[in-house]
């Protein structure tokens, strides 16, 4: 047994516990609800929480407020035990014109989807240190790859997810931490069809889809499989990768 393996039953699959932040609708609600069908002890994380199964336990916290996050992560040590699994997938888009954009709308897009990611790995870190075994997935975005007009705050945050995820991954990967991002491509959430009704998509789903090589939108659950083996024990040896998972939009 090499050094970042841990004897501790602890982290057995069927007694982690598992954070998702975002874990009340769209994406997150997806991955949650799939953890915990996995057998993982899940903690949803959003403010508007929503359970995402029987076995599911949901708190209310703003990710962009450290005290809320600090409080949520040890209201779930003590009732699910140890943090060993996070998935960052609370996040906010915005579409406007650069010359247009605010500051105060920069800033909470990027508090939102950057610093968010920020709060909740150092809150949940000393657990997965202290186990020597920890899976870190942060839900980035397909935009990253080719940029996207009148989202430049979005982008710029998503981005900046890709390139902490690969930071983190070298930095903890000698501890049997894994840290991996996975950005959504054309997914079919809550956040997407605002999108269309507002006429941001340039052009409807139907045209999207046209354009996506497998034919057909993503749905959450596509995020949530991928995510659903990164956390487990046969990805191990699969970290500081940006895997998209976007019907061959991106390559």
């Amino acid at each position: 047994m090499n050094g970042t393996e841990s004897t501790d039953t602890q982290t057995d699959t069927d007694t982690r516990t598992a954070v998702v932040t975002g874990g009340a609708s769209g994406i997150g609600r997806a991955i949650a609800r799939r953890l915990a069908a996995d057998g993982l002890r899940v903690a949803v994380l959003d403010l508007s929480p929503g359970s995402p199964g029987e076995d599911g336990y949901a708190l209310t916290a703003d990710v962009t407020d450290r005290a809320q996050v600090d409080k949520a992560m040890d209201a779930v040590r003590e009732r699910l035990g140890p943090i060993h699994v996070l998935v960052n997938a609370a996040g906010r888009d915005g579409f406007t014109r650069f010359a247009d954009l605010p500051f105060a709308d920069w800033q909470r897009v990027v508090d939102i989807n950057l610093n968010g990611v920020f709060h909740c790995v150092q809150s949940a870190l000393p657990d997965m240190l202290a186990a020597r075994w920890g899976r870190i997935v942060n839900i980035s975005s397909s935009s990253t790859h080719s940029g996207q007009p009148f989202m430049a705050h979005y982008v710029a945050a998503k981005s900046a997810v890709n390139g902490l995820t690969k930071s983190l991954a070298l930095e903890l990967g000698p501890k049997g931490i894994t840290v991996n991002a996975v950005p959504p491509g054309f997914i079919d959430t809550p956040m997407l069809r605002t999108a269309e009704r507002q006429r941001q998509l340039g052009g409807t789903i139907e045209d999207h889809i046209a354009r996506t090589p497998v034919r057909r939108v993503g749905r959450p659950e596509d995020i949530a499989a991928t995510c659903s083996f990164l956390v487990g024990e046969e990805a191990g040896y699969i970290t500081g990768q940006i895997i998209g998972v976007n019907g061959g939009r991106n390559t």
